[in-house]
């Protein structure tokens, strides 16, 4: 009984004692677990959201080569999940290599995946889009794809497009040597071969090898004589073409060559050493007959004038051009003989044919060659190296035939005012659009000229309305002054009215020839203000807060997203010598030719849609005709002059009366941009007028940089043929919502969804990152509506026909499958 008492008395003791000592305990260690995980709890708002997958590999371009498959990799981090699609189906699970590991320094997980393609899957692709494949990656934010990966099957054809052809020409004479490689994917590298030895144009400077392939010796030597190849390989084959044989001649043998062709229509062989001596001593006796003839004449002048003296008064002979000599008498009574000489006269502008009385250089410079005239009707004398010249008169205003006319009920005190004390200046019909644009917006532009105005809805504020313009100025007067290595890259654009009050910004569109790569320039929008000067808006990459604009530059195009209208335009100058701006090249002729000469114009002009639109316009009312497709040349800040010169004339029918081997423009001349509608002429005669037929061959390149080649075949007419011109629009203009691609009611749910800030980020600033529209964020961040603004933006990128596909590829990319669904149904519409 005892015992039991005892056992009884203990639980109740261990209950007493112990079990609030392990109560005790349990509560201290649930209280340091609470603090432990305290740290990192299972959702907190303001903690940074997971980023975006990003790839870290994306996948290459891959060729098949004969059977040979190949193997496709990307790596992606942070990557939940990571897959191929290609041709717009995924690819199963099974054919993936994956793999997948922790990155030490992020702690973010990495995936790596890699596929197999063989050239029988490529094979069975039908359709006009080649085999892709592109890399998938998933996070908990969202998707992110890599770039479309092209497989292609290799081969290199056996025929070459052009092959070299062997030529005869005189020592110094430049010489152009054509190859086109055969038809081969990858596309075929090519190498010449002098006597079965590669050329180095870095060894040897007179070689020049161009970007389309071709090969050009400068000056060519005696020693230039040999056999030469052509040959193009990838990595499939190497292919060579027939073999081209150039033979270089001395002077005697040239002119014997050129006699003979006028007679004969033949060519002569090659001569022999008794030839050679033969032309030695015809040419001794002809210099000795002409120095004793010399002589005599001399003598006889003398004898009977010795009475008079001869006083040139004009030094322009001197420099190859004859000018009226006065030449005064001692007798008293004879004044017929005292002509005043024409001092006005300047040899740069002597129309008649020039006879150097001195040895001349092989080349014309553009400032003193009678070759350079500026045509008839331009504003600028391309002789002058000045950019700038007097205004010239002579506009139209066309603000009544332009724009219709504004109601009264449309106009309240304000817009009447704004109207009166900023009248719509006079404008050019050919290069200005003119609108009247309310709340609703709208969108006016130029044709062919990649000028143009977006009026977003909302910009022009209710009860208002404002006859809106846009014009580009092509009177010199408007350019601005440049310095050191500065060039202008656009044309001067004006919009207006000026001053106007608008609610939302404007976006200005202007192409430029910039190639944009923003470590080679230092680009600037520059503006003039009201007193006439120039000023710096915006230098692009700098921007700041306070920067009143925003410029989105693309390739060939930059967008000016602005509230105060007025002239502006785009300014680079280089940072380094691979700076480079695009030139284009066309080439006009007469479109009838009644006499024995047959005149070619070459253009250097900047590569926009305007500067072409002008020169065209321009040999319309000249009466002349494109010979040949333009085409674009990159001309680089190199210093180096561009060479303009023609090859292939076939000497029995034609010969050029070009005094030079080659023209030249100075290098300032084109890189300043100052000088319009800039060309070398070249006149070419043909020796009858049954000849009715020009086969011959232009290259323009930059010494020491690239060029291009044009082929002519041109046919000459002696009847002036009626042309039916049919008369074009040289404006649009849209208003209302048919001048814009997004809907309303879809633009309202894109703004609503994405004007509110996002903690992840999937806001209207991922919208900007998706359409490449994110060079500063802090422009959009101070409108009212962010999204709006970039959906301009969007908007006058993609004029006319904007793709409502890359804006809803772009919504499904941030997950908003509403929006997207709306958009389809607008597409399929």
């Amino acid at each position: 009984m005892g015992t039991a008492q005892c056992g009884i008395n203990a639980q109740k003791l261990f209950r007493l004692l112990l079990l609030p000592a392990l109560a005790a305990v349990a509560e201290l260690r649930t209280s340091q677990d609470d603090d432990f995980f305290g740290e990192l709890p299972e959702f907190f708002p303001s903690d940074p959201p997971e980023p975006l997958p990003h790839f870290l590999i994306e996948p290459g371009d891959a060729y098949i080569v004969k059977n040979k498959p190949v193997n496709l990799y990307c790596k992606a981090s942070p990557a939940t999940q990571i897959y191929f699609k290609c041709n717009s189906e995924w690819v199963h699970q099974k054919e993936h290599t994956t793999e997948e590991y922790v990155d030490d320094t992020t702690d973010l997980i990495v995936r790596e995946v890699s596929i197999e393609i063989t050239r029988q899957q490529v094979e069975e692709l039908f359709g006009p889009e080649d085999y892709w494949c592109q890399c998938v990656a998933w996070s908990s934010s969202g998707t992110t794809k890599s770039h479309k990966s092209y497989v292609r099957i290799a081969y290199l054809r056996k025929t070459f497009e052009q092959e070299p052809l062997g030529k005869e020409v005189s020592m110094e004479q430049e010489v152009l040597l054509q190859c086109r490689p055969p038809e081969g994917i990858p596309l075929a590298e090519v190498e010449w071969l002098r006597n079965e030895e590669v050329i180095d144009p870095e060894e040897d400077q007179n070689f020049y090898l161009t970007i389309d392939y071709n090969l050009i010796i400068k000056q060519a030597r005696l020693s230039d004589t040999a056999n030469y190849t052509c040959v193009a390989k990838n990595i499939v084959a190497r292919r060579r073409s027939t073999t081209a044989t150039l033979i270089v001649y001395g002077l005697f043998y040239q002119i014997s060559k050129e006699q003979k062709g006028r007679t004969d229509f033949g060519y002569s062989s090659a001569p022999g050493s008794d030839d050679i001596a033969l032309y030695v001593a015809v040419a001794v006796a002809v210099i000795v007959c002409l120095a004793i003839l010399l002589v005599v004449i001399m003598f006889v002048y003398r004898k009977n004038h010795h009475d008079f003296s001869s006083d040139i008064r004009d030094s322009a002979a001197l420099n190859g051009a004859f000018q009226p000599v006065s030449v005064k008498t001692s007798r008293p009574d004879n004044h017929l003989l005292a002509v005043q000489p024409d001092l006005t006269a300047a040899a740069a502008r002597y129309r008649g044919p020039m006879y150097a009385l001195r040895d001349i250089s092989d080349k014309i410079p553009m400032t003193n060659s009678p070759l350079l005239d500026p045509l008839p009707s331009l504003k600028i004398n391309v002789l002058n190296p000045s950019c700038s010249v007097t205004p010239q008169g002579g506009s139209t205003d066309l603000a009544s035939k332009l724009s219709p006319q504004l109601t009264e009920s449309l106009l309240d005190n304000e817009a009447h005012n704004l109207k009166n004390q900023n009248p719509t200046p006079q404008l050019e019909p050919s290069c200005s659009a003119l609108g009247s644009f309310n709340i609703l917006g709208g969108h006016l532009s130029i044709l062919n000229s990649g000028v143009s105005l977006l009026v977003p809805a909302g910009a022009i504020p209710p009860g208002r309305a404002y006859e809106v313009y846009v014009t580009v100025h092509r009177t010199d007067h408007m350019r601005l002054p440049l310095e050191g290595s500065q060039t202008l890259l656009s044309p001067v654009v004006s919009c207006g009215p000026p001053g106007a009050l608008l609610t939302r910004p404007m976006v200005l569109t202007i192409h430029h020839c910039a190639e944009p790569n923003m470590e080679d320039w230092i680009l600037q929008l520059k503006s003039m203000s009201a007193e006439g000067t120039w000023e710096d808006v915006v230098a692009l990459g700098a921007e700041s807060i306070t920067t009143p604009c925003y410029v989105q530059l693309d390739p060939h195009a930059c967008h000016v997203v602005t509230e105060h209208l007025g002239t502006y335009c785009l300014v680079g100058q280089s940072v380094n010598k691979s700076a480079s701006r695009r030139l284009k090249l066309a080439i006009f002729a007469p479109v009838v030719c009644a006499s024995l000469e047959y005149t070619i114009r070459v253009y250097c002009l900047h590569d926009t849609q305007d500067g072409l639109k002008e020169v065209i316009q321009l040999e319309r009312q000249m009466g002349g005709q494109l010979v040949d497709e333009p085409k674009t040349l990159l001309f680089k800040d190199s210093t180096y002059n561009l060479r303009l010169s023609v090859h292939d004339i076939p000497h029995s029918l034609w010969r050029s009366k070009l005094l030079t081997k080659y023209q030249e423009i100075p290098f300032h001349q084109i890189w300043s941009g100052c000088q319009r509608n800039l060309h070398c002429t070249f006149t070419l005669e043909r020796f009858s007028l049954v000849t009715t037929e020009l086969v011959c061959k232009f290259c323009v390149r930059q010494v020491e940089g690239e060029g291009q080649i044009f082929q002519i075949q041109s046919t000459l007419s002696e009847e002036l043929r009626p042309l039916e011109v049919e008369p074009e629009a040289s404006a649009t203009s849209l208003m209302g919502p048919t001048a814009f691609r997004i809907p309303l009611t879809i633009r309202q749910k894109i703004c609503s969804s994405l004007d509110a800030p996002n903690n992840r980020g999937n806001d209207w600033r991922l919208l900007a990152h998706k359409l490449n529209l994110d060079g500063y964020l802090n422009y959009f961040a101070t409108k009212s509506s962010p999204t709006g603004v970039i959906l301009d933006l969007w908007e006058a990128q993609n004029f006319p026909e904007g793709n409502l596909g890359s804006l809803a590829a772009a919504l499904e990319e941030m997950g908003r499958h509403e929006t997207v669904v709306s958009l389809a149904r607008e597409m399929k519409c």
